[in-house]
């Protein structure tokens, strides 16, 4: 994007843009129909895009990459760089929902399992109105569905598209198959549709400020989540140490 400042995090880009600013542009890129591929990194992401290079080409593909986790901008100062906030998918999802139902423009949504996402539907669709629903589909298909999937999106001619798989296979989803879906904007969510249909809590926000929502999830999970989240954390810190002992030899 033209005049967003881009900055590197371990050879990782990372757009210098807050909440409102994202929104911004993403509403002037639907108005003018263009298309605007966007996605968010945190802790996790960085770490396994230093080796899953089709992940990595998939991030530097997109137009918007925001810091998802309060890491990330805890990242950039320590490697002496700059960003001014998180912007966290689920917070900008939910935002530009309203901002569908105030600019009338519709919203597909793609991933988890059946009954949640129709949970978050039906949830939206209460909230505003039916109106800015251009279709939903679970996130539960083999590859050889890919294009069909894509082509269900694009005739349903939505202005957003939310997909709410698994890294890296929403990355790659949606960086394979944008230029068949043909929608204005486009979005991995991760998670999100689990947080709005309510089979997940999210941490509190005084969780979320000081970076901590990983042990909020682990605790509702920890068979599950605490040795990835125990693993993701070890090798952030450590790719971080060696970024900043590169970074002190070079001045």
């Amino acid at each position: 994007m033209k005049n967003v400042k881009r900055i590197q995090i371990c050879n990782v880009p990372v757009d210098a843009l807050t909440m409102e600013q994202t929104i911004e542009l993403i509403d002037k890129s639907i108005e003018r129909k263009e298309s605007l591929h966007h996605v968010v990194v945190n802790a996790a992401k960085l770490v396994n895009a230093q080796k899953d290079l089709e992940l990595r080409a998939s991030i530097v593909d997109c137009d918007i990459i925001n810091a998802d986790g309060q890491s990330i901008v805890w990242a950039a100062r320590y490697l002496k760089e700059y960003l001014p906030e998180r912007v966290a998918g689920i917070d900008l999802m939910e935002n530009l929902v309203g901002l569908a139902h105030k600019k009338k423009y519709k919203v597909f949504f793609l991933g988890a399992k059946e009954e949640v996402v129709a949970k978050v539907v039906q949830i939206y669709g209460k909230k505003y109105n039916q109106d800015i629903i251009a279709g939903f589909r679970n996130g539960y298909f083999g590859k050889e569905e890919e294009l069909e999937i894509a082509h269900q999106i694009r005739d349903s001619t939505p202005d957003i598209l939310f997909v709410a798989m698994s890294s890296p296979k929403k990355e790659i989803f949606l960086n394979k198959y944008k230029d068949e879906m043909q929608v204005p904007f486009i979005m991995g969510v991760g998670g999100s549709f689990d947080v709005v249909s309510g089979k997940i809590k999210r941490a509190p926000v005084w969780m979320q400020d000081i970076g901590l929502e990983w042990f909020f999830r682990t605790m509702q999970e920890p068979g599950r989540m605490w040795k990835r989240y125990l693993t993701t954390n070890i090798a952030f810190v450590t790719l971080l140490f060696k970024e900043r002992r590169k970074l002190s030899k070079r001045r």
